[in-house]
């Protein structure tokens, strides 16, 4: 089911056409929080509290233009230590991959030569490198039940994903349950991964676990 997240961006583009027509420069004095864009969506359908644990990839997916490999940077080291942490305040255990955990999350850094993603779809991107073998479904796709429409990006973004793994026998299949997006000046610090991916879970009070 598709959420409103794309009216949102929708919106917040007419914004920045609009006051662009009405200074000459209106980025040049915005400080880096300031230009920093907290995108989150979710399956509507999935109920975060039926959850318990949870298991984090331990690399960063890097996505070029539909191409991934993976790294791990001081950067996406940081992004990791900071998603188990709000995950685990939320009250989700965290256990290895080995140990059916309910939820699978990944982080990923994604970039853009043309500067525009169009119909952001997930399913094409994450098959490149955390294909359903990387949870220990091989007989399982993903299937992403909304999609992001059109928005601009320069510097390239930051992209957390939460996967149903609890249900991904009876659904055949692996659902994207949650995804947040961070955009703008400075995202690839170390410095700032604690506080962009506190942003993302202010924004959904929804993920929490029914301890």
């Amino acid at each position: 089911m598709k959420m409103k997240s794309s009216a949102l961006i929708t919106v917040l583009l007419g914004v920045i056409v609009f006051v662009s027509s009405c200074s000459k420069q209106p980025l040049n004095n915005l400080t880096q929080d300031e230009t920093r864009i907290y995108i989150t969506d979710r399956d509507s359908s999935a109920n975060f509290a039926t959850y318990k644990t949870f298991s984090i990839s331990d690399s960063v997916a890097v996505i070029h233009d539909q191409y991934a490999n993976k790294a791990l940077t001081a950067s996406d080291s940081a992004y990791i230590a900071a998603t188990t942490k709000y995950m685990q305040q939320r009250g989700y255990v965290l256990v290895s991959r080995s140990q059916n955990p309910d939820i699978g999350v990944d982080v990923s850094r994604v970039y853009s030569t043309t500067g525009v993603i169009n119909y952001y779809d997930y399913s094409g991107y994450y098959g490149g490198y955390y294909d359903p073998y990387y949870w220990g479904y091989s007989d399982y796709g993903y299937y992403m039940p909304y999609a992001y429409d059109v928005y601009q990006i320069t510097e390239g973004a930051m992209s957390v994903d939460m996967l149903d793994l609890k249900n991904a026998s009876t659904n055949k299949k692996i659902n994207f349950i949650w995804t947040g997006l961070i955009r703008g000046e400075g995202i690839f610090s170390a410095d700032n991964a604690d506080t962009q991916v506190k942003a993302l879970f202010d924004q959904s009070t929804y993920i929490k676990a029914n301890n």
